[in-house]
C-alpha cells in the first residue's frame, strides 16, 4: 500500500495561493447541497428531531448511519490511493466524556444540534436561534478556558489518536468493508422495523 504521507502534500504546511474561485464555489454548492438534504430529509425540524430523543421517529438515525457508511467508505478509499491525509483526533476519554455529556444535555433541552440547528433558522424555525447563541456563548466561553482545559482536562485518559481498525487489530482492507456491511444490516433493519 501507498504511505499517504509521503504522497499527499502536508496539511501543516501553508498554503502557496488563497483558494481559487473555482474551489470557493465548490465549497458553497456543496454546502448547500448538504443543507438543502438536511432538510429535505426532515432532520432540521423539532418533531423529528425530538422524535429521535424520544425513540420514536428514526429518521435521524438513518440519516446518521447512511453518512457514517458512505463517509468511512469514501474516506478511506480516498486515503488508501493516496489522494487524502487522515486526522483523526486524539481520544480524550476525560474531554470526550464531558463534551459528549454536555452536548447531550444541550440537544436534549433544545433539540437542535449545530447543523441541524443551522438549517432549521435558515428554513424559517425561529426558535434555533437560542440554540445558535447557546453555541456562540460555549465557543466562547471554551476558546476563554482553553489553556486551563488543555493543563486538566484534556490530559485525563490520552490514548493518542485510535481508530477502530487498529484499536480491535483488524486490518483495515478486512475491517471497512465488514463494518459497512454491518451498518447497511442494521440500516435496513432500523428501515423495516422503523419505516418512520
Amino acid at each position: 500500500m501507498i504511505d499517504p504521507g509521503k504522497v499527499v502534500e502536508k496539511a501543516s504546511s501553508p498554503p502557496k495561493s488563497p483558494p481559487s474561485a473555482g474551489k470557493l464555489l465548490g465549497a458553497a454548492f456543496f454546502g448547500l447541497a448538504f443543507g438543502f438534504l438536511l432538510q429535505k430529509g426532515g432532520v432540521a425540524k423539532f418533531n423529528v428531531l425530538i422524535g429521535a430523543l424520544l425513540l420514536e421517529d428514526w429518521t435521524v438515525a438513518k440519516v446518521i448511519l447512511t453518512a457514517i457508511v458512505v463517509g468511512m467508505i469514501g474516506v478511506f478509499t480516498l486515503h488508501h490511493f493516496a489522494k487524502v491525509n487522515l486526522h483523526p483526533p486524539a481520544t480524550k476519554l476525560g474531554a470526550q466524556i464531558i463534551g459528549g455529556l454536555t452536548f447531550g444535555i444541550g440537544f436534549a433541552l433544545i433539540a437542535y444540534c449545530p447543523g441541524t440547528g443551522a438549517a432549521a433558522l435558515g428554513q424559517g424555525s425561529w426558535d434555533a436561534l437560542f440554540g445558535i447563541l447557546g453555541l456562540l456563548v460555549g465557543s466562547y466561553l471554551y476558546a476563554e478556558f482553553s489553556g486551563v482545559l488543555k493543563r486538566s482536562i484534556e490530559r485525563w485518559g490520552d490514548k493518542g489518536k485510535l481508530l477502530l481498525p487498529e484499536l480491535l487489530h483488524i486490518p483495515r482492507g478486512a475491517f471497512i468493508p465488514g463494518f459497512a456491511v454491518l451498518l447497511t444490516v442494521l440500516l435496513f433493519l432500523i428501515q423495516r422495523s422503523f419505516p418512520r
